[in-house]
Parts: C-alpha cells; sequence; structure tokens
C-alpha cells in the first residue's frame, strides 16, 4: 500500500467520525508514508510524531489515531501531530494553537 492508498481508505473511515486530514498535503503525505514505515518496522501504525519502543502493548496508546487524538482535536482543533483535524481548522475559522503532548511522561522515550 501507497501513501495516496492509505490516505483514501482511512480518509473514507475517518470523515464520517468529524476527523479531517490537514489540508496542506505536503505535511499529510509524509505522515502517511511514516505510518507505512511504522506499520512494515513495526508492525503496527505507531503516531509518526512519537518515538514508538516497538511493544505494541506499551505503545497502544499511539498507535494511529491515538487514544489523545478526540480531546486534542476537540480542544485544539488538531492532533498532536498535526494529521487529523476539526473542518474549522481546515476551513481557518479556528486560531491554530500549539498541541501539547498529552502522553504520559512515563510513556515518552528519550
Amino acid at each position: 500500500m501507497n501513501a495516496k492508498q492509505l490516505y483514501e481508505q482511512l480518509k473514507k473511515l475517518q470523515e464520517p467520525k468529524g476527523y479531517y486530514f490537514n489540508k496542506d498535503m505536503d505535511m499529510t503525505m509524509p505522515l502517511m508514508e511514516s505510518l507505512i514505515t511504522n506499520k512494515q518496522r513495526l508492525g503496527y501504525m505507531a503516531c509518526p510524531c512519537r518515538l514508538a519502543n516497538g511493544d505494541f502493548q506499551s505503545d497502544r496508546d499511539i498507535v494511529c489515531p491515538c487514544v489523545y487524538r478526540e480531546q486534542d482535536v476537540a480542544e485544539y482543533g488538531a492532533c498532536f501531530c498535526g494529521l487529523y483535524v476539526s473542518r474549522e481548522f481546515n476551513e481557518g475559522t479556528i486560531e491554530k494553537q500549539i498541541v501539547p503532548e498529552r502522553r504520559p511522561p512515563e510513556k515518552i522515550l528519550f
């Protein structure tokens, strides 16, 4: 599967739920490619903006779409990495803000 195919597949699943891909394709498509890379490397699509440790159980919270997406999009109009956004975000009717990391510090690898 290539990035465009993944984009189309996920778009059909996520838009009915109110989650849209960021209209900035220069950002969105590399994130799609990173999801594919993570799937090939780890066996699951870990968030491309976080460092996965390679253990599915430990990384469950950051399997895309991560468990933080709903709250991030509701509060900021975008998820942490900016892949998933609200309609208002794409339309430019809300202020774009930096989304803080919600993942607990003990789960973040350094």
